[in-house]
């Protein structure tokens, strides 16, 4: 492997990268909460929706899952614009017209609006993520990015944590200005991405050169690191003069990639969008416990996911963390199907803190892993596809509580498919391969720490 990277001066290195965690990431997690939060907020007003709207179970969870088909297929032509336009534009856009829909909510007036809304919703947000992914991929080294991934994605966590003590209160507004409860938590959250999404236009920069924050040692020294990693993941590749597409589409291992993140998305959002209800299940409980309650989980998959990003930088053993990390979420899954109420709860917080924790360590296997030419349509593709188990889970929650009353089989569904995704983690090799198609060889059973700075 090349050396370039051992004449990188230490000090602007550091000092770019500081600041970049602390400028940067920051804004990247302020939005990812409001992202979650105009996403995720139809949990706590479904109780609403249905009494006032008459919007069942089996339509809601629809309506949930729909986001996530228009997301998928919105996807790929957002990230094709995004190279066009620039991130900077790009990922304010995104965050502004989320906010505009998110808002709009406020005027549904049955099923078909909803399912309408939900789609438009799917429409904006489309492209966020792995135009976050891609923006730190070119802007840190690989063995800063989990960590950068874990700050940024703690933003989910926190709007989870803050989702439901924030909704009680909005919810509480019903009757203010002859508006309902839900109404007002459909206006409000929107409205906060909308500011954010402005404020964004004005703190971003597309590329490190334009980046007056940064003094041009530190422009120098990331730019070379960056580029060292990327000619070291390059030359590990024998593209064959074959276009991008064809690396990504035809690549068994961003199929493999796939399937595994699918069923992370499918825990992530069957919790997002029918935790509240599970917990209201308790019974005897008010809005604000509810949504206090329903936050706990998400509490302590804070403390996970810093834990394992750390730890995947620190030694790269991110194959076997993400394996520990599924493992975690079907015991979770598992044990919540079968207990009491108040102790089902409790496995829900087990269950969060293994697949809220994947992404940090996920997400730098993919950047190491793949061709840094095709890495940014790879992101999209695995994201975009993956994101259809927002639909699945959602909607599959939805019939089955429909049909039984209860959710204790879809959990169970659940910690299945995280076993599934844990097996899967077998053929998952955590450095990059020879040749798009080409099988590892035997010492690659070990896996390797990320590319870094020597010093």
């Amino acid at each position: 492997m090349s050396d370039t990277t051992d004449v990188t001066p230490k000090v602007p290195l550091e000092s770019a990268t500081s600041k970049i965690m602390r400028r940067i990431v920051p804004l990247f997690a302020v939005m990812m909460l409001c992202n979650q939060l105009n996403r995720s907020n139809i949990g706590y007003a479904q109780h609403y929706l249905e009494a006032d709207l008459g919007i069942g179970a089996a339509a809601y969870g629809l309506g949930a899952g729909l986001f996530f088909i228009a997301y998928t297929v919105f996807e790929l032509p957002s990230n094709m614009l995004m190279e066009r336009f620039g991130p900077k534009i790009w990922l304010s856009r995104i965050c502004i017209s989320w906010g505009v829909i998110s808002a709009a909510t406020m005027f549904v007036q049955g099923p078909t609006s909803f399912y309408v809304l939900r789609f438009l919703l799917g429409v904006a947000e489309a492209g966020f993520v792995p135009a976050v992914l891609y923006y730190l991929t070119k802007w840190l080294p690989n063995s800063f990015r989990g960590r950068a991934n874990a700050r940024y994605a703690v933003g989910a966590l926190l709007a989870f944590s803050l989702s439901g003590p924030l909704s009680a209160p909005l919810l509480g507004l019903d009757g203010a200005m002859s508006l309902h409860g839900w109404q007002w938590l459909f206006l409000i959250e929107g409205l906060l991405s909308v500011a954010v999404g402005v404020f964004a236009i004005f703190w971003l920069d597309s590329k490190i050169a334009d980046a007056r924050w940064l003094s041009d040692d530190e422009k120098s020294a990331l730019t070379s690191t960056i580029e060292a990693e990327e000619e070291a993941v390059a030359a590990a590749h024998t593209g064959g003069g074959k276009p991008r597409w064809y690396h990504v589409l035809w690549d068994r291992k961003v199929l493999l990639l796939v399937f595994i993140y699918f069923c992370v998305q499918m825990s992530i959002y069957a919790n997002t969008f029918w935790l509240p209800a599970i917990v209201r299940g308790i019974g005897g409980l008010s809005d604000l416990e509810v949504g206090l309650l329903s936050s706990l989980p998400w509490v302590c998959a804070i403390a996970s996911m810093f834990t394992l990003a750390r730890i995947g930088d620190r030694t790269g053993k991110r194959r076997v963390l993400l394996v520990g990390a599924l493992l975690t979420a079907a015991v979770g899954s598992f044990g919540a199907a079968v207990v009491s109420p108040w102790l089902a709860l409790v496995f829900l917080c087990v269950a969060a803190m293994g697949f809220k924790s994947i992404s940090p360590i996920f997400w730098p296997i993919v950047q190491r892993t793949l061709h840094p030419v095709t890495v940014g349509f790879a992101i999209a593709i695995i994201n975009s596809i993956a994101n259809l188990g927002g639909f699945v889970a959602p909607y599959g929650f939805g019939l089955v509580e429909q049909h039984t009353g209860s959710t204790e089989l879809a959990l169970m569904a659940l910690a299945g498919v995280s076993l599934l995704a844990a097996a899967a983690c077998a053929f998952v090799r955590d450095k990059p391969e020879v040749g798009p198609d080409a099988s590892m060889p035997a010492s690659a059973d070990r896996d390797t720490p990320a590319v870094t700075p020597k010093g």
